[in-house]
């Protein structure tokens, strides 16, 4: 969760940033966008105008798809891919299209130009755009005469309706020749697979009737030999029957020999009959013997009779059955070596006529097959040839192209708001680019990360003299907050003597000194302002006051140090101006006079604050760097690149110098996004209607600071 909240306040913090960099550098972007505005509108004024011309034609597909005959389609259809209609674009402005509108508008005498010429100014105002979902293309032409771009449109579409439907018909002239020659060849091939099978019928006496490839018709295939190779494989099958039973008979005997002959499924076996009477027979004399009767007994030896009675008549019938049986296997015998004779007779012609069949159904396939594809190809040439008679003109003129009343180009809105467009980018990206080549200190950050000391305060743009405002400026906070600032940035209370400095002129550093002396004034220090910019002065100005005799004259005559000092019409505020500029100012402010008058005026004032000249220009600020306790940096928002400002440190400590902090000059506080909080200034401090403005020096006040000189000793001021 806090990782998203982090990562939400970071982006919000690069959009502000970024919107930062566009509110510093709005001047770049406007005028980059005007200057872009205004190229985009010169450029629209001055371009040739052009008039449009548009004929809309319909393209179908190359094979068109129709059902000539039923159950047959003449010709595919064709589905349009992907390159089609970049394809046609291309064939629009092909060369022999070209040429064609070249001869027919007479283009050469008129334009005055050779062909090849013709031909790439004709391909330069040509365009070709498909009307997005249909088949339909747009043939659009951009001349200078609005004549010529209607004639040259019309031109066009017509040269490559001609040129498309000629194409069609070479094709399917082609196409029909090549069919008519297949036909020719297959009626041929017909010719021949016929006299091979009339002369197959010949030679093997067969009666053809036409069929389908596998043999309906010609050979019906015969089954004698297979019938009499199945009829002697019964006959074997029954003679090993016989045999077996045979044998069985001849080796079974008695009771076993009279059962099995039961058994025997024959028609002629009267066993079959007798075994049951032998079977009662012997049921009841057994039951008689088991009634007691004897061996003796009438009934006993009227069954015993009766047994043996059927005992050989049981074995008459075996005799005759084994007889019948032998008769049956030589008839059988007899008739399985007829059969075998005659299978194999049958396999023979069975053989040759396999062999005939397989050349007849050989030959029969191939002519049919051939009659088949030839019948096809009479019917496709049938087709083609209704087809070409009833083709569709492949290309449809549905808008013939009209003469243009007004210029399509230049379109004077889309092109002002390109440049519009085109130029606020562009200025965007300038001032981006701005952004990254800019050095100069922007943020406090950059401050205290290259010159690693700390920012005092941030003083907003455009403050003036505040001893001319009113005490509740809000201007004034910032200073305050300086006078705070250094108050706690010293290390030392008795290091009261101060000098201001700057890497370059311009950077607001006598102001800044002018107003935090009197903020300092203002809260009970008792100030003292020494002008030592020997070069340019400018501290004289603020209070009006000649600056006729000052530092100079202290340092160069034996003038005492309450000749030079005055006193302004600020309470507590004190003033000594710079005098006459010397010509060898840094000698002059190097010398032990100056040493002993910085000493002097340290002890007989709370603060002391001393104005020197640009410090990367002349030596003179060095100077005064060695001599004071403290150096105070003024530095001006986005100025002075960084490298810059680490000179200006350098050149303070180089000499012994000690930098407390720097002061950020000039920051627009109201519209850098960095600053805001620094805003407060101006709604908490702002004066309201009650509050009466604080009256200005008068006239009076200010001459008596001109002419009043003071030099207040040690015990006046403690």
């Amino acid at each position: 969760m806090n990782s998203e909240q982090s990562n939400s306040s970071e982006v919000a913090l690069h959009a502000v940033d970024y919107w930062q960099v566009i509110k510093n550098r709005y001047g770049i972007i406007l005028l980059t966008f005007l200057l872009v505005f205004m190229t985009a509108l010169v450029i629209t004024y001055v371009m040739p105008k052009r008039y449009q011309s548009t004929a809309t034609i319909q393209v179908r597909p190359a094979v068109p798809s129709v059902e000539v005959l039923p159950g047959y389609v003449s010709r595919s259809p064709s589905a349009m891919s992907q390159s089609f209609f970049p394809t046609e674009f291309e064939v629009i402005k092909a060369q022999k299209t070209l040429d064609v509108v070249i001869e027919r508008l007479d283009l050469i005498n008129r334009w005055g130009e050779d062909r090849d010429n013709c031909r790439r100014r004709l391909e330069s105002i040509i365009d070709a755009q498909n009307i997005r979902g249909t088949d339909l293309i747009e043939i659009r032409v951009r001349a200078a005469n609005s004549q010529d771009a209607k004639l040259i449109a019309d031109a066009v579409s017509d040269a490559y309706r001609h040129r498309r439907k000629e194409i069609e018909n070479m094709r399917t002239d082609r196409a029909l020749s090549e069919l008519r020659e297949a036909v020719r060849s297959q009626e041929d091939l017909v010719e021949e697979k016929r006299k091979v099978l009339t002369q197959l019928i010949r030679n093997e006496g067969v009666i053809y009737t036409r069929g389908d490839i596998r043999g309906e018709g010609g050979f019906t295939e015969s089954d004698q030999a297979k019938t009499a190779a199945m009829r002697y494989a019964e006959l074997e099958t029954e003679k090993i029957k016989l045999e077996s039973q045979i044998d069985t008979l001849l080796r079974y005997d008695g009771d076993q020999l009279i059962t099995y002959a039961a058994g025997l499924q024959l028609p002629e076996n009267i066993i079959r009959s007798l075994h049951p009477q032998w079977l009662e027979a012997q049921r009841q004399l057994e039951a008689a013997k088991l009634s007691g009767l004897g061996e003796n007994h009438p009934t006993v030896k009227s069954q015993v009779k009766i047994i043996e009675g059927l005992n050989k008549d049981l074995e008459e019938g075996v005799v005759a059955l084994r007889e019948t049986l032998r008769a049956q296997l030589e008839l059988v015998k007899e008739q399985a070596e007829r059969l075998k004779m005659k299978a194999e007779k049958e396999e023979d012609e069975a053989v040759t006529y396999g062999i005939a069949r397989h050349s007849f159904d050989d030959a029969k396939a191939d002519f049919e097959t051939a009659q088949e594809l030839l019948e096809q190809l009479k019917i496709k040439l049938i087709s083609e040839e209704m087809q070409r008679r009833i083709s569709e003109d492949p290309v449809v003129v549905h808008a013939d192209p009209v003469e243009s009343q007004s210029p399509v180009s230049p379109n004077v809105k889309l092109n002002l708001a390109l440049g519009a467009v085109v130029g606020l980018v562009f200025g965007v990206g300038i001032a981006f680019f701005l952004e990254y080549l800019d050095t100069s200190v922007k943020t406090l950050e950059d401050v205290e990360k290259y010159l690693q000391v700390p920012v005092l305060a941030v003083i907003p743009k455009d403050v003036g003299v505040l001893y001319k405002q009113s005490g509740m400026s809000p201007d004034a906070e910032a200073y305050r907050i300086l006078r705070t600032n250094i108050e706690f940035n010293r290390k030392n209370p008795e290091d009261n003597a101060i000098t201001v400095v700057s890497g370059g002129a311009g950077e607001g550093k006598s102001t800044t000194l002018v107003n935090l002396a009197y903020i300092c004034a203002q809260g009970g220090y008792t100030t003292l302002m020494i002008d030592a910019d020997l070069r340019r002065p400018r501290l004289h100005t603020f209070f009006d006051i000649n600056n006729s005799v000052g530092l100079t004259n202290y340092l160069t005559t034996d003038l005492m140090l309450e000749d030079v000092i005055l006193q302004t019409p600020v309470d507590n505020l004190y003033f000594m101006p710079s005098g006459i500029l010397p010509a060898d100012a840094a000698g002059i402010l190097n010398s032990r006079r100056m040493s002993e008058l910085i000493q002097d005026v340290k002890q007989r004032f709370d603060l002391v604050l001393i104005d020197s000249p640009p410090i990367l220009g002349v030596s003179d600020a060095a100077v005064l760097a060695s001599e004071v306790d403290l150096t105070m940096v003024v530095i001006q928002h986005r100025k002075l690149p960084r490298n810059m400002l680490l000179r200006v440190k350098s050149a303070v400590e180089n000499v012994g110098g000690h930098v407390i902090g720097v002061v950020l000059n000039n920051v627009d506080v109201r519209s850098d996004s960095q600053y805001q909080y620094y805003t407060s200034y101006y709604t908490y401090y702002a004066p309201t209607d009650t509050s009466a403005p604080a009256p200005s020096p008068s006239k009076k006040s200010e001459t008596v600071a001109k002419e009043k000189s003071v030099a207040p000793s040690k015990d006046d001021l403690y």
